[in-house]
């Protein structure tokens, strides 16, 4: 596969680190390009982040040195200097769409870890083993942004990317009515227990903009590009309940589900063990061989245990079994900073790469 020379906008953040350790070996992808804000533009990669490193793993040795540019102003220098950019910024929605569309039009491909394009009708949000033919929305994306090799693709919202993999190879059984519970990681807050005690023996009942996002976001990757546009399905009907619980990473699931024509327990387990998407058929870098993985033990999966399946990129489910006012009931469990953010984008510029969109 050829090289592709990249850079990471919002670099100093949890998520612009995991990228960083992500990227610091990849077989495809070599990272030229470090920004961040303002106030960290001009800093050595090290100096910036200071003691705000929040990887169990040391910061990359080859960026340590690496000089800061400046996510807003040098959006020209870094469109030179690279083939496509991941974008893990934090700023306001609408600054958000601003900047990614100024680097597309700059010709830099942006990949974004940031919830502000995804419901932008012509962006492709991605879960590569889902969705992958919503990328062919990018050529109508290009026409009305006038460029020619710039555009942005996003990947979806963390929580959705437990529950949604295990329920994708079930809808030939037509889902109807799904109940999802999310219990959800700190570090999807930007957070650890250092920086947040008060989620130590804590829960909160409360995530901002999580539970529309964890509803409406399944409809669009389950849609179909019309003209120049993703549109909605219109089903199943999803409703959710999202909360933060004293758990460092990994968002657990208890999803409720029925059918038009309920399926055996035998035939949703074959589904499961037998899904594989086009990452795995591409052997892409990142791809778990076995995406979705079943744990017949009744207290699994667990966070702690099983967040780091295929190294975080695998969702676990269990506790599959028939329900009183649902056909059937059943936990998941993704990594939320892997599977559910930068690795995510990671597996989704590995698809576009494989492609040929950074070309």
């Amino acid at each position: 596969m050829k090289q592709y020379n990249v850079g990471i906008i919002g670099a100093t953040g949890m998520v612009g680190q995991r990228f960083a350790t992500l990227l610091e070996n990849h077989p495809w992808f070599n990272v030229k390009v470090l920004s961040a804000s303002p106030r960290s533009a001009g800093k050595t990669y090290q100096e910036a982040v200071g003691n705000r490193w929040k990887m169990a793993v040391p910061m990359p040795e080859s960026m340590k040195n690496m000089v800061l540019l400046d996510a807003t102003s040098d959006i020209e220098k870094i469109a030179g200097m690279v083939d496509f950019c991941f974008c893990a910024v934090d700023m306001k929605k609408d600054e958000i769409k601003a900047l990614e569309e100024a680097y597309a039009k700059a010709e830099c491909p942006i990949v974004s870890n940031n919830s502000a394009h995804r419901f932008t009708p012509d962006v492709p949000m991605v879960v590569p083993e889902i969705n992958p033919e919503h990328i062919e929305i990018i050529k109508s994306q290009r026409e009305r942004l006038g460029t020619k090799r710039g555009f942005i693709a996003v990947k979806s919202n963390c929580s959705i990317q437990s529950y949604v993999p295990a329920l994708h190879p079930l809808r030939k059984f037509g889902l109807k009515n799904v109940l999802a519970c999310t219990y959800q990681a700190i570090s999807g807050a930007g957070k650890n227990f250092d920086t947040w005690p008060e989620m130590v023996d804590n829960l909160i009942p409360y995530i901002g903009g999580e539970e529309e996002k964890s509803e409406q976001e399944p409809l669009k990757v389950w849609g179909k590009i019309q003209g120049n546009e993703i549109v909605k399905t219109d089903t199943p009907s999803i409703t959710t309940q999202c909360l933060r619980v004293p758990v460092s990473d990994g968002h657990t699931a208890a999803v409720f589900v029925s059918f038009e024509q309920k399926p055996t327990k035998e035939e949703i387990l074959k589904l499961w063990a037998d899904f594989k998407g086009v990452p795995q058929e591409l052997e892409l870098p990142s791809a778990p061989k076995q995406f979705i993985h079943y744990f017949e033990e009744d207290n699994r999966p667990q966070a702690k245990l099983d967040r780091n399946l295929e190294n975080g990129m695998a969702v676990s489910t269990g506790r599959l079994r028939e329900d009183t006012q649902f056909d059937y009931k059943f936990v998941c469990l993704s990594h939320n900073t892997l599977r559910g953010a930068a690795g995510g984008a990671v597996l989704l510029a590995e698809l576009l790469a494989s492609k040929g969109y950074f070309d």
